[in-house]
């Protein structure tokens, strides 16, 4: 199940209740029934992953540097694996009609067939990134889908879910930062694996090489970091609304680990950006609720 990425699809849902709560007053088993959803589209995107990178070869090259996994290990078969989709598949439904239904308390509202459709959309892309006939993954289109798939229907999602409106548009500003950071995650994996993926997809490290790849990559963390400083200055001035910056000396660490790092030895860089990212949703919600205490 890939345990290491649950805290990056939680970042951003996360936040969204968080910024929600700050704003009104929501429902235990809306916050639960979210949370529990996001987790099984994470995992039925990792096990789909796996078995799409397996069928097109990608986990069984010699020079892949990331972890081994289960099917290119040969502990479970690709028919184990199509029986797993089936079934996070049917969980996902499940605990998004349920998160549905304790927010909306129908399914025929306007907005709970929007949330609908938002959900059909995540299952849908959860799935294609290496399965398909035309997987987004190996085209170069991971890292648009990630930012808005992670970043802006996770943190607007959430927050629409939990209020049934999106109050203001600066709410996007958040769902940009979630939405860098998690891109990030997916573009050190990327460099990571630059030369296996060579062999099989064409991602953004893979078209312009390593070094400009983590250029872009600190793009990708200052812009996280200034889309959310712009939000919580937008907003009602408070110290508490700046407390996310206390996990400012965590990312530059995990940047100067990038530049000085390749191949294998930038695996341990992924959870390390997961958990930066986690914690500062975590705080940056924090700071808004704690606010109205």
């Amino acid at each position: 199940m890939r345990l290491r990425t649950l805290p990056l699809s939680l970042a951003g849902v996360s936040l969204g209740l968080m910024l929600a709560a700050s704003d009104y007053i929501i429902r235990p088993w809306v916050v639960f029934f979210t949370l529990l959803t996001t987790v099984f589209l994470q995992i039925l995107s990792n096990v789909s992953n796996e078995l799409g990178d397996f069928l097109n070869g990608t986990d069984r090259s010699g020079d892949r540097q990331g972890p081994e996994y289960t099917l290119s290990k040969g502990l479970l078969s690709e028919h184990d694996f199509k029986i797993m989709i089936c079934v996070y598949v049917l969980l996902c439904i499940a605990s998004g009609l349920a998160m549905i239904w304790f927010s909306f308390g129908t399914f025929f509202d306007f907005g709970a067939v929007i949330v609908a459709l938002m959900g059909i959309a995540a299952i849908s892309g959860a799935m294609k990134y290496t399965l398909g006939r035309r997987p987004y993954g190996y085209r170069g289109l991971g890292d648009l889908y990630v930012f808005l798939f992670f970043g802006i229907v996770s943190v607007l999602g959430a927050y629409f879910v939990a209020t049934h409106e999106i109050r203001t548009w600066i709410l996007v500003l958040p769902a940009f930062s979630i939405g860098c950071f998690s891109t990030g995650v997916l573009n050190v994996n990327n460099i990571r694996d630059i030369r296996s993926d060579a062999l099989t997809r064409r991602t953004i490290p893979v078209r312009i090489g390593e070094k400009k790849a983590k250029v872009y990559h600190t793009v990708l963390i200052a812009a996280g970091w200034i889309f959310m400083l712009a939000y919580a200055s937008l907003r009602m001035f408070d110290w508490w609304h700046f407390v996310f910056v206390l996990t400012l000396p965590l990312f530059i660490l995990h940047l100067i680990q990038v530049w000085n790092r390749t191949g294998k030895a930038l695996d341990p860089q992924l959870p390390q950006l997961v958990i930066s990212s986690f914690l500062f949703a975590v705080l940056a919600g924090f700071g808004f609720i704690v606010y109205l205490l």
